[in-house]
């Protein structure tokens, strides 16, 4: 598709309030990701407060990520069927209002249905907000757009950890929800006014894919449960490998579905593409590595030190930073660069920085350690974006947006689960062995993936656009 055909279908320079519109999608986007890490600094007390188990504790987190991530394809099916706009605002207020419910419960039911609700809300609002970034922008513009995204993404998960500090300690661990009520009342009515009316969507559109979309979570949640399952009851027990087999069953159900439906939940052939099945990988590998040293850091900080919610949440400032920083020199260096350097330069970074408390395990080695690889994974939030989002067709853009946020989502559940049971006896007990082997796991992924980033991830190219020849049928 030319650039000429993109100027037709979304004019980017016609729309002078763009880049407010960046700032209000980017800090709507911030919540999104605030919301779990801010909670993992309050797990402690929730559990505490409500009698959680391990377990319960972790569902906690993957409740809503399985759930945002589970329905973001319905999610960015629905932006393309109805419009960006609508489902922008229908998102906000549907997580305003269940992160009220949230902050409200007394029970883990409760915590547990608020939570799943956050993630329905989320998974409208994000893959159209993301959506919106790609088509109001272009070229170098966009890539700056997309680096300004991750970097407060990024950022954001990093400063949850310090909001959740300070809320926890302060008012109490129910304002980690609460204050997601009047911040996204204020966005809703900023984008209501900012972003332009739409046309009515066409008469003939195809049907949602709602079986589609409970194929895809349902065979997710079936991982995700293995996952936790296992600190207890072993990686290698019937239940954990039976529960693996049908996730997998499940998908492969879910991809031969996409193939006979009228009106399939995404086209299997964009996630074919390369560069957009390399970015998936890439999100997902960012942030399964920074939730799980989230959650390894406040539990050892917590638990294992018995230092205070806003000490522990001050301790994660640097990380906050890097995660920034590493996120906005990656948007300024990516066109000079090109992705496969900087993707296997982040995941190295990553990994060295896993390897610091795996080798020496102290309050100074996790903070050092960490921050060091936050700097990683805030780069890989960019170079995934841009990899997978950088020139798809506009039409193509929704269903894109929501490839990428589904899978950062399942980075974010598969992270929390895999080192929750890996350190299931340090959460549970005095010893440290278990956070010790959640570092040593992060950082041994890490350096899998930079193998895989480097067989994987497109070389420097001259500016054309990908195969987009193939529109979804």
């Amino acid at each position: 598709m030319t650039h000429e055909a993109v100027r037709q279908t979304s004019p980017p320079e016609s729309h002078p309030a763009r880049w407010r519109i960046l700032g209000f999608l980017g800090v709507a986007q911030l919540m999104l990701i605030l919301d779990v890490t801010v909670v993992a600094i309050a797990l402690p007390h929730i559990g505490t407060d409500l009698g959680l188990s391990r377990e319960a504790l972790t569902w906690t987190v993957s409740a809503y990520t399985l759930t945002f991530g589970g329905l973001m394809l319905l999610g960015g099916r629905i932006t393309d069927l109805v419009g960006a706009k609508r489902v922008v605002l229908a998102g906000l207020l549907l997580f305003a209002i269940a992160s009220l419910v949230t902050g409200l419960a007394g029970s883990a039911g409760v915590l547990l249905g608020g939570r799943v609700a956050q993630g329905v809300g989320a998974a409208l609002l994000s893959p159209s907000a993301l959506s919106l970034v790609v088509s109001l922008f272009d070229g170098e513009e966009r890539n700056k757009a997309l680096g300004v995204w991750a970097a407060l993404g990024g950022g954001g998960a990093a400063l949850g950890v310090l909001l959740g500090g300070l809320l926890t300690a302060g008012p109490g661990w129910s304002w980690v929800f609460y204050v997601n009520l009047p911040i996204g009342l204020v966005i809703a009515v900023a984008l209501a006014v900012l972003l332009p009316v739409q046309p009515s969507a066409a008469a003939d559109r195809p049907r949602l894919d709602v079986l589609g979309a409970l194929l895809v979570t349902a065979s997710s949640a079936s991982l995700i449960y293995a996952l936790i399952a296992a600190g207890e009851r072993g990686w290698l027990t019937t239940l954990t490998v039976g529960l693996v087999l049908a996730a997998a069953v499940g998908y492969v159900v879910f991809t031969l579905w996409q193939r006979r439906a009228r009106s399939p939940l995404m086209d299997v052939r964009l996630l074919a593409r390369r560069p957009v099945a390399t970015g998936a990988f890439l999100i997902l590998m960012a942030t399964a590595l920074m939730i799980a040293v989230f959650f390894l850091g406040t539990f050892y900080f917590q638990h294992a030190l018995g230092y205070g919610a806003l000490q522990a949440g001050l301790l994660f400032l640097p990380v906050a930073l890097a995660t920034m920083l590493g996120a906005n020199l990656t948007g300024r260096m990516l066109g000079r660069w090109g992705g496969r350097t900087l993707a296997v330069a982040s995941l190295t970074v990553a990994a060295i920085g896993m390897a610091v408390p795996a080798v020496a395990m102290s309050p100074v080695s996790v903070v050092v350690g960490v921050s060091v690889a936050a700097a990683g994974t805030g780069a890989m939030f960019v170079i995934s974006s841009a990899t997978a989002l950088g020139q798809v067709a506009p039409h193509e853009a929704g269903i894109a947006s929501g490839i990428v946020s589904t899978f950062h989502e399942f980075g974010a559940s598969i992270g929390a689960a895999v080192v929750s049971s890996v350190a299931a006896a340090s959460l549970a007990g005095t010893t440290l062995t278990g956070f010790t082997n959640g570092f040593i796991v992060a950082a041994v992924a890490a350096a899998v993936a930079v193998v895989a980033a480097a067989l994987m991830t497109p070389g420097r190219s001259s500016g054309q656009a990908p195969d987009v020849s193939s529109p979804p049928s």
